[in-house]
């Protein structure tokens, strides 16, 4: 049973799309921590001293001992329904996402999203005086800034897509953005006040990577550069055996024809982000449409 549980994850990891992945990994870090600190509640410990060492620092002294936390921050959570609803924000929009923007895109701007918010966090502890006090005692961990820049890129690509929700009804997304951004500028002086304004934070990442890439500039691509280069540090090499043609003349040739090449299909896609960013997605036909939801679900 057990085996069968941890196969089924493993095979919605493989095949899910990038933001199935970000989920996992956050559900993951949650779980692992959860799970420690009923064991040390037992004997009368926490596990709070050492997870801090993955929460975002207000104070840029303390960032310099844990550079790390920039981005671990965002991958971290304590509360149950912080971590349901930013997950199940991740997912609904994520989908979304994947129809008008590509999989390195919502990769790369669930990071950047983050570390833009992280970034405005410490600059606000520094810069106001209703936070000076508080810079050296204040952290901040949670995915709500990474998924808000999600949400805002997808609102500013698709602005009068509807969606339905709980209460409300049908709603423009662009109403969904002005939304919740008014609610972090109204709590800003909250007991969340870094929080909201690391949301602000991401809803400006957001809005930067999708203005920006309309005009052929892509706010994320050093990120999936940073990333590609590591995952190609630790990645090992193909057997030279492997390399070397079958001599053995019973073996049917493989057809060409069947074969697609992914030179063609990185061409494609990148035909069709283009097209994107001269004309908007509304002027794609289905069918480029679907190329681009397919290459999305691949990466």
């Amino acid at each position: 049973m057990a085996t069968t549980v941890i196969d089924n994850l493993k095979a919605g990891f493989r095949n899910g799309g990038v933001h199935v992945r970000l989920i996992y990994l956050n559900v993951a870090v949650f779980v692992a921590y959860s799970l420690v600190e009923i064991v040390l509640s037992l004997f009368n410990l926490t596990l709070a001293p050492v997870f801090r060492y993955l929460e975002l620092p207000a104070s840029f002294g303390r960032l310099l001992a844990q550079p790390w936390s920039l981005v671990t921050y965002m991958f971290a959570h304590t509360g149950l329904w912080h971590i349901v609803f930013n997950m199940l924000l991740l997912y609904w929009f994520g989908e979304l996402f994947l129809y008008s923007y590509s999989a390195k895109h919502l990769r790369g701007l669930y990071l950047l999203g983050g570390m833009v918010g992280g970034l405005c966090f410490m600059a606000a502890y520094h810069l106001f005086p209703a936070f000076r006090g508080q810079v050296d005692t204040t952290y901040m961990l949670g995915a709500s800034a990474a998924v808000l820049a999600i949400v805002i890129a997808i609102a500013y690509r698709q602005p009068n897509y509807r969606i339905n929700l709980l209460f409300v009804g049908q709603i423009s997304l662009k109403y969904v953005a002005i939304i919740v951004i008014a609610l972090d500028l109204f709590f800003i002086k909250s007991d969340n006040s870094g929080g909201h304004i690391a949301h602000l934070g991401g809803a400006l990442a957001g809005f930067g990577f999708a203005y920006m890439l309309n005009r052929g500039t892509d706010l994320t691509k050093w990120i999936n550069g940073v990333i590609d280069g590591v995952a190609r540090l630790f990645s090992r090499k193909p057997s030279l055996k492997l390399k070397k043609k079958s001599k053995d003349k019973s073996a049917r040739p493989r057809s060409e024809a069947h074969e697609a090449p992914a030179g063609d299909e990185e061409a494609e896609i990148d035909r069709i982000l283009d097209k994107i960013r001269q004309s908007g997605y509304q002027n794609l036909t289905e069918e480029e449409k679907k190329i681009l939801f397919t290459a999305g679900k691949k990466s």
